[in-house]
C-alpha cells in the first residue's frame, strides 16, 4: 500500500507564493504568477515585493474581498463558485479577520476547515468490518468521479465541524440528524498542498459514524453518484492506491490507524507519517 496521499498532503512550493496579510497577520498566500491580476485593486490591496496586504478598514474587508473575488471569477480564475461564505482566520490564534467566498480560499491560500465522516458497519466482534465509500459526481468542480468518504464537506461561516457534518449527512447521504449525531470525533489532519486552484490549506476534522447493517445511504443534492459498502481490506486498498481523493484517503487512513485495522509493521510506520500531519486546533476554531 503506497498511501501517496501522505506525500501529496504537503506537496507545496512556498517560494512560488507571497504571504497574504490582514491587519498585520499572515492569513494565507498568493501565487506570484497571479499578482498581475491584483493590480486593478490597489485601492484595497498593497502588493509588495514580500507580501500582499488587504489595507481597508475592518468594517470594509468583506465588501472589498467580495469585489476582488467577483473580478477574479469574471476572469475565470475562481472555478467552482459556490455562493458559500467562509471565515478568514489567523491560523496561529484562530482570530476571525474577514469573510469571503469559499471558492476563493485556495486563490488566497487561506485556512479552511473540512468535516469528514468514515461510515462503517461493525462485525460480530464490534470492530469495523465494512466501509461505506461514495463516488463523487462526474460534474463536481473538484475531483469529479473519484472515491470519497461517506460524508465530507467544507465548514461555512457560522457552523462548527460537527454542525456541518449533520447538514452534509442529509445532503450527501440522506441521513437524518439523529443518525449522524452519534458520530465520534477523531483527529484533525492538516493539508498544505499546491493544486490547480491555488493552495489547499485545510484542517480536516475526522469523525467515525457506525451505521446499522441494511441501511442504504441516498444522496439528496446530486453531488454523489453512487455508494458502495466494501470490506475493510478492499476499501483500504482503494484509499492507499490513489482511487480516493487526497482528503478522503487521509481520513480513511486515520480511521484505520485509530481502530488498529492494519498489520503491526504498516500500523507503526504509517502512524508515524500521519502524526506529522496532525494538528491541535486553536481554541474556537
Amino acid at each position: 500500500m503506497s498511501w501517496a496521499a501522505l506525500e501529496q498532503a504537503r506537496r507545496h512550493d512556498a517560494a512560488s507564493r507571497l504571504p497574504f496579510c490582514i491587519a498585520g497577520r499572515e492569513v494565507g498566500s498568493v501565487a506570484r504568477a497571479d499578482l498581475a491580476l491584483l493590480a486593478p485593486h490597489a485601492q484595497a490591496l498593497q502588493v509588495g515585493a514580500d507580501a500582499v496586504a488587504l489595507t481597508v478598514a475592518a468594517a470594509a474587508r468583506d465588501a472589498a474581498l467580495a469585489t476582488i473575488n467577483q473580478a477574479l471569477r469574471d476572469q475565470g480564475r475562481l472555478p467552482g463558485w459556490r455562493d458559500e461564505i467562509v471565515t478568514i482566520v489567523d491560523p496561529t490564534s484562530g482570530q476571525q479577520l474577514a469573510r469571503g467566498e469559499r471558492a476563493a480560499a485556495r486563490f488566497w491560500g487561506t485556512l479552511t476547515l473540512g468535516a469528514h465522516a468514515t461510515g462503517y458497519v461493525a462485525g460480530a466482534d464490534g470492530r469495523p468490518a465494512q466501509l461505506w465509500i461514495a463516488r463523487r459526481s462526474a460534474t463536481k468542480a473538484t475531483d469529479p468521479g473519484m472515491l470519497d468518504n461517506l460524508i465530507g464537506g467544507g465548514v461555512p461561516a457560522g457552523q462548527s465541524p460537527a454542525q456541518t457534518l449533520v447538514r452534509e449527512g442529509w445532503e450527501e447521504a440522506g441521513l437524518r440528524p439523529d443518525q449522524v449525531g452519534d458520530a465520534r470525533s477523531g483527529r484533525v489532519i492538516a493539508l498544505r498542498r499546491d493544486i490547480s486552484e491555488g493552495l489547499q490549506h485545510e484542517w480536516l476534522y475526522t469523525f467515525d459514524l457506525e451505521l446499522p447493517a441494511g441501511l442504504q445511504p441516498l444522496n439528496q443534492d446530486g453531488e454523489v453518484a453512487t455508494f458502495e459498502l466494501l470490506p475493510i481490506e478492499q476499501a483500504l486498498a482503494l484509499a492507499a492506491d490513489g482511487a480516493m481523493t487526497v482528503d478522503a484517503a487521509l481520513v480513511t487512513l486515520d480511521f484505520a490507524l485509530r481502530h488498529r485495522l492494519l498489520a503491526p509493521a504498516p500500523q507503526h510506520a504509517l502512524g508515524q507519517r500521519l502524526a506529522a500531519l496532525l494538528v491541535a486546533p486553536a481554541s474556537g476554531s
